[in-house]
Parts: C-alpha cells; structure tokens; sequence
C-alpha cells in the first residue's frame, strides 16, 4: 500500500487509489462516519478520491457531494434539495486562481475601478459564506488563491494596483480577516500548498484547457493532504504529544560517547545549526500546546546533561516526561502515554534511526512515525504531516503542556498515601461547574471533537451547535472545570441534556481522561441532577453507544446508580435515574466555592 504521509510518491497514490482504498476500508479500523460537500469552481473528481485515501488513513470514513463543474455559487446560494438532503458535516469551496483570473483589473482601470472590483470579489463570496452558515450551520472551508501564472509588471506585479499579484494578495487578506472573525469558517492555504509545489509545475495548461482542473494532475496529492489536516483537526484527530529521540535527533552525537563537550547544537557548522533550528521549532510546538516527551537509549544522567547543553534550545522542564534508559522505546512510549492518560496513538514518534522506527511502527498501532533521516529536512518532514494542525485555539491550549505535568506530579503524590480518599483530600480539589458560557465555547467545541474514552455517545458538535443549544431553554448544558494544588485542569468535563417533558435526556457526557478518579463525574451529575430538580425534573435518561476506545465508561451509568431499561446486540444500552430522594456522591472536591 502507497504511503499516506509525507513524503509520498505521487504516481503511486493515482495509480493504486482502489487498491488503497480496499485495503484501507478491511483493515478493521473503527472510523468516523462524515459528509462531505465540495462545492467546486474547477473539476474535482480527483480531488475527491484522492481526498477520500487520506482522511480513511486518519480514521474518517467520508461521504461526498460533488458539485457539477463550477457550480459552486450556484449550489450555495440558490435552493438545492439534493444538498439539504446530504446535510453536510464539512462544506469546502474548491476555488483557485482559475475563477478569478477575468475579474483581475486592467492597466485602464482607476484606482476607484481597482478598489470596487476587490470589493465585488470579495462580496462574492463573503455571501456565499453567509448564505450557506445559515443554511447549514456547519463548518466551512475555503481555499485562498495561489499566484499567478505570469506577472504582466515583473516585479512590480506585487504592488501596483493594476498588478493581479496585488489583485490576489489583498484578497487573500481579506479572506484571512474574514475567518479571524468568524468561527467555524476556515481556509485551506492553496497559496502556500502552490508554492511549496511550485508555481511552474503548479499551472498545467493542458490540464486546464482539456479538463478543467485548477492544477496539475500531479498537485492533487498535495492539495488533498493539505485539505485532509483541516478536516481530521476538526473532527478530533490530531496527534497531541512529540515524543523525541535525542542522540542524533535533538542534537549531533551520542552523548554518552562524546560526552556532552563533544554533541553538535549551535552555531558552530551547517550540522550543529540543523539541531539548533529543530529544537527552536520544536519549542515553537510547545508554545501551541502539543506535549513533548522523551524516548531515548540512554543513561537519565547524560540525557539531562545533553538537554542542559548551553547552545541548545531544549531543557529538561519542557518535557512532561524523559524516559531515558535501556528498555526498547516501544515500552517506553506505551509507559509515557499511561503516565499521561493518553492513548499512545496520539504521539508522534520521531528518531533518526530507522531500526526504531520500524520497532515502533509494527508495535503501536495508530502511532505516527515520520522518516528522518536527515537533520536539514526534519522540520519540513513534522511540518508537511500536519499532526498538530491548528484549527481551533483556546488558552487551555496554552496551558496544555502545565496541565499535563502537573498530573505527573499528582500519580506521585498518591504514592504517598494508603487511603485514597485522603490523597484526593489532600489535592483541595476545587469545582467550577455552570451552563455553557461564551468565554468557554470554543474549548467545549474542542473538548466534543476530541474526547474518545469518555466519552458515552461520542456525538461530535460544531461551534454553531454548541451555541444553539446553550441558548435552547429545552436543554439543560454544563462545563466543568477543576483545579488543585498543583494547578488548573481547565475546563475538563461537558454535559448536554435535552428537556423532554419532566424527563432530562443526555444527549452529550464526556470527561478528560486527565481528570479521571477524582470523582469529577460524580461532581458533574450532582449538579446535573440539581439543575433538574430546578426545573421540575424528575427523571434522566442516559445513553450508552460503544465505540473501540469508549470501553471505560461501559459501566459508568450503572456505578452512578442508573436502572438499565434497554440493551441493543450490539452493545448499545439505555439507563434511567429517578432522583427523587438523590443524595450527592462528590465528598472531596468544593463545587463553585466562590458563590
């Protein structure tokens, strides 16, 4: 099977995409099932199946509408029945420089005639935008515009106001304004994807004329993968945690040989500048919230004398865990991610030598492990993958890597203690735990897309949705947030419950692994059921749907105290609490103390 990362063979995934795909689909993955509607203004049947190999490789099992051959405008703003038939979970506008090439102004035209066609383009499609989050309410993704193929000024192109480079930059601008401003609306860099392409091999003429693809045959990967980062981000597929070799990886040498004097990191020559700039990239992941851990054959003492190096970038207190010893690195992560809470299919693993990676790969199912074989190309190798792609940022993100190590610190702590009611005691865990506030939106959105283990019927929503049903008096909605001695968790937990009469049916309950057996459930349904008692609710309802990853939570309704009512063969199952006489089940975290 062609590879589905970068770098890829190109000839290869045209060539073999059935093949690929058959092979993909009996694997026995679990995937996500979504419809997708690419609404495009050039040909994009390729696309689409190219598109298709990269997201099952992600675990998203796609369903596509395509729009006839430029109808996109057309599918967008007038009625279409088909569309609202499909209802789509992600829209993308496959647009290129090719749809706006005519409206590119002329050498005769004022500076007034120049500043009202920008303004006409762009409202072009800013309705188009409007028009279909109404309809929809769905995510929507938009590509920029690449270069031109020629520039008429030279040089000048960029800046004169007649030049179609100036004409394509400000409108990208505005694009990028547009979705600075407005969530759930993203773009997909086509500008960026053509120029790491190149613009001469970008623009196929021939293609064009023939067949009226936007690009060449050969960019189609390269703009598939690129679209495929935006839609796994969204949908909870990102890696979370880089987890790094270190000799040969984060610097030249090995350590333990060439003592610390001897590794290459600095300035000093082209190699020791390579493993300067990969570390600075590296902390530059750090500063987005992705995790980074060690896995590395070595003694502990010299790993952290390597990391304390003056001419490196990296110190020890920037990885949450450094497991720096003689065992084989695959025990080493699978130990990494159990410390974390994590599963191990959320780490990136990267080290030079290719016998560990081939160790890794076959071991740990679902774990990514790019090739880097060489120092100069390892940023573009983690960088072109798109394991991390940002697509929604909160300040939780921010804090991400302090959350994690403060909940390293925690399983030490309860080393300390035979009672474990007294280690939970002794965290002064406190609760903040209220309906779906504004400032909170967007980390909830991210919290549905992401939580797997948790997570009892793993419905995924959109920002829209979130903000629908927190304005919706027939649904009851919490957050939870906790914090401790060692720090703030963020917010942790989120509960949807829709009013059906005097019955409260939960829709959507989901935790953080990171907060689990602190008794942050039981503080979550004492509220819920405190809320429901406000409105004259005498009964929950909680649903079970079992997924590969949500095994934990099988028995979470029956632990609660829930009577099961239903069981599906295939696992499903339907509980029911009557909370009349409920007596609360948190005794160790203070829930919304400040009121």
């Amino acid at each position: 099977m062609p590879k589905t990362d970068f770098p890829f063979d190109f000839d290869a995934l045209t060539d073999h995409r059935k093949r690929t795909k058959r092979e993909l689909i009996n694997d026995g993955s679990k995937r996500l099932k979504k419809k997708i509607a690419v609404l495009g203004g050039s040909t994009t049947n390729d696309l689409i199946k190219t598109l298709e190999i990269f997201l099952l490789a992600e675990g998203i099992e796609p369903e596509f509408y395509e729009s006839e051959y430029n109808r996109f405008w057309q599918d967008a703003m007038f009625e279409n029945a088909e569309l609202k038939e499909f209802s789509p979970d992600i829209i993308y506008i496959h647009t290129s420089y090719r749809n706006i090439a005519s409206f590119v102004p002329e050498v005769s035209d004022s500076a007034e005639t120049v500043e009202q066609k920008i303004n006409e383009r762009y409202s072009y499609y800013e309705k188009m935008w409007q028009k279909l989050a109404s309809d929809y309410a769905c995510p929507i993704i938009q590509n920029n515009f690449e270069l031109p193929p020629y520039r008429l000024f030279g040089n000048r192109d960029c800046y004169d106001i007649h030049g179609s480079v100036n004409f394509i930059s400000e409108l990208n601008r505005r694009f990028s304004e547009y979705a600075r401003n407005n969530q759930g609306f993203y773009i997909a860099d086509l500008n960026y994807v053509a120029s790491c392409f190149g613009l001469d091999k970008w623009f196929d003429n021939q293609a064009w004329y023939m067949y009226k693809y936007a690009c060449s045959l050969d960019a189609i990967p390269s703009v598939a993968y690129n679209l495929s980062h935006i839609i796994k981000s969204l949908f909870g597929k990102n890696k979370k945690v880089l987890a790094l070799d270190l000799d040969n990886t984060l610097w030249g040498g090995v350590v333990g040989d060439d003592g610390v004097e001897g590794i290459e990191i600095g300035e000093e020559t082209a190699t020791s500048e390579c493993y300067k700039a990969f570390q600075e990239y590296v902390k530059k992941q750090k500063s987005i919230g992705i995790m980074l851990t060690v896995a590395s054959k070595n003694d502990h003492e010299n790993a952290i004398a390597g990391l304390n190096h003056p001419e490196g970038v990296l110190r020890p207190d920037d990885f949450i865990v450094i497991k720096a010893n003689w065992e084989t690195k695959d025990r080493n992560l699978v130990a990494t991610a159990n410390e974390m809470d994590l599963g191990v299919d959320s780490f990136v693993f990267a080290d030079d030598n290719p016998t560990e990676r081939a160790l890794v790969e076959r071991s740990i199912k679902g774990i990514a492990v790019p090739i880097m074989d060489s120092p100069a190309d390892y940023i573009r190798t983690i960088d072109r993958n798109g394991y991390f792609e940002v697509t929604n940022f909160s300040t939780d993100d921010l804090k991400r890597n302090d959350m994690y190590k403060a909940n390293v610190m925690r399983s030490e702590r309860s080393t300390e203690f035979a009672d474990y009611t007294e280690y939970l005691l002794s965290l002064d865990m406190k609760g903040e735990i209220k309906p779906f506030s504004p400032v909170y939106i967007q980390r909830i959105t991210q919290l549905t897309n992401k939580s797997n283990q948790f997570n009892l019927t793993t419905k995924r929503y959109t920002q829209p949705e979130i903000e629908a049903v927190a304005n919706d008096e027939k649904h009851i909605t919490l957050y939870g947030k906790l914090s401790d001695m060692f720090g703030d968790n963020g917010v942790v937990s989120v509960v949807i419950g829709e009013i059906k009469d005097s019955v409260c049916d939960i829709d959507l309950w989901l935790m953080s692994c990171r907060v689990l057996k602190k008794n942050m459930e039981y503080a979550m349904l004492d509220t819920l059921v405190s809320e429901c008692k406000k409105r004259n609710i005498d009964t929950i309802i909680g649903h079970y749907y079992p997924t590969a990853k949500n095994g934990m939570v099988k028995n979470l309704f029956a632990d609660f105290g829930f009577e099961k009512i239903k069981e599906e063969t295939d696992g499903t199952t339907e509980w029911k609490l009557s909370i009349s006489g409920y007596e609360n089940k948190n005794n160790v975290i203070k829930v919304n103390t400040e009121e």
